[in-house]
């Protein structure tokens, strides 16, 4: 079921990065560049995959220290 969700998930990141391929100016602290939507989403998406990963890694590791 976890498998399906993401798989869905996926898709419509997918789906919504393709339908919205302009390119946009984005500025951030001292980085000026341009592209486009499909690639910041993409990019948004694989941030918010790593920063929870490394969440749950803690998180785990947490609660496997206050076991032993």
């Amino acid at each position: 079921m976890f498998i399906v969700a993401v798989l869905i998930i996926i898709i419509l990141i997918a789906v919504f990065a393709f339908q919205n391929a302009t390119p946009v100016a984005v500025a951030f602290l001292f980085w000026k560049f341009e592209a486009s939507v499909a690639v910041l989403i993409f990019l948004c998406a694989l941030a918010g995959l790593i920063a929870g990963m490394i969440l749950a890694m803690v998180l785990k590791s947490k609660i496997s220290a206050r076991n032993i």
